[in-house]
């Protein structure tokens, strides 16, 4: 599943765990992802441990690498999984999907959809991304396969969008409404400023909307996943986060980075993994899994 599985293979099948297996370890957590501080941090606990007698084959540094990522990755499992979670507290429930280009937003609002109709909800859809035609389309396709409204404008802005999406939400009473935004780089200012204007419109005409604001994050940025991460939490207060592309080629170690950087604070949890294309390729986080789908 992840890059880092491949390096590390025949680590932990090695007879012994001298200086230069933990210099080969450290080196493969860093490729991978994982953050340099978070990494230290790893390695310094599995040293003193295999100091003791108790703990010095690489089975057990596994067993004990697998158990300390899974402690660290806690703080982002959420609980319960608003994605998952069958019950819903507020008609609509609305969910505020960002991002930057490039990202998977489209597919993975798409993924979505299925998933809340699954749950027997009804819902809708919002076309917020205004600059490209594109990707309206692209929305309005994902749509016809769930036999679901897109709302959508020719011209307009984003927060015009919303506005009428939640309007139309709640006179239809749908259960769910999703509104998609046009992806952003994390720098450009006066695009993230329309963004906290598209909220500021949407908790206007329903207070304590949006309930979820979701960042979708490719799992192929790395470290440059960690400033998306920290510019739209900044702006918009981030309530969860689904990283995609986690298919084969993404090394896997970037939500390690992300619990070490987001410790504290109110922070986003990790709802779900994109894991392929596929209009049902989305799957619950759990820290205990992915530590040990990382390290097995």
């Amino acid at each position: 599943m992840f890059g880092l599985r491949k390096t590390l293979g025949s680590l932990f099948k090695s007879s012994k765990t001298d200086e230069a297996w933990f210099d080969t370890l450290e080196e493969s957590l860093i490729q991978s992802d994982v953050g340099l501080p978070t990494t230290e941090q790893l390695i310094l606990k599995l040293r003193k441990a295999a100091k003791s007698e108790k703990t010095s084959s690489p089975e057990e540094l596994q067993a004990l690498l697998i158990e300390e990522v899974s402690t660290l990755l806690q703080a982002l499992e959420p609980s319960p999984n608003p994605l998952f979670d069958s019950s819903k507290s507020n008609t609509p429930e609305v969910w505020l999907v960002v991002g930057v280009n490039g990202a998977g937003k489209t597919t993975t609002i798409g993924k979505l959809c299925r998933l809340f109709q699954s749950q027997g909800k009804s819902v809708l859809l919002a076309a917020g991304d205004t600059f490209r035609a594109a990707a309206r389309n692209q929305l309005q396709e994902w749509g016809g396969r769930n036999q679901v409204e897109v709302i959508s404008q020719e011209g307009g802005d984003a927060a015009a969008v919303a506005h009428d999406a939640v309007h139309s939400a709640i006179s239809r009473k749908s259960d769910i409404l999703i509104i998609d935004t046009a992806g952003r780089l994390a720098t450009q200012d006066h695009l993230m400023e329309e963004l906290k204007k598209v909220k500021r419109v949407i908790g206007k005409v329903l207070p304590g909307a949006p309930h979820h604001t979701l960042l979708v994050l490719d799992g192929n940025t790395g470290q440059n996943g960690l400033s998306q991460v920290k510019a739209f939490h900044a702006a918009l207060g981030l309530t969860g986060i689904i990283i995609t592309k986690l298919d084969g080629t993404a090394k896997g170690g970037v939500i390690c980075a992300l619990a070490h950087t987001l410790q504290d604070g109110p922070k986003p949890a990790i709802l779900a993994l994109g894991k392929g294309e596929g209009i049902e390729d989305l799957a619950p986080f759990t820290s205990r899994q992915y530590s040990s789908e990382l390290f097995n």
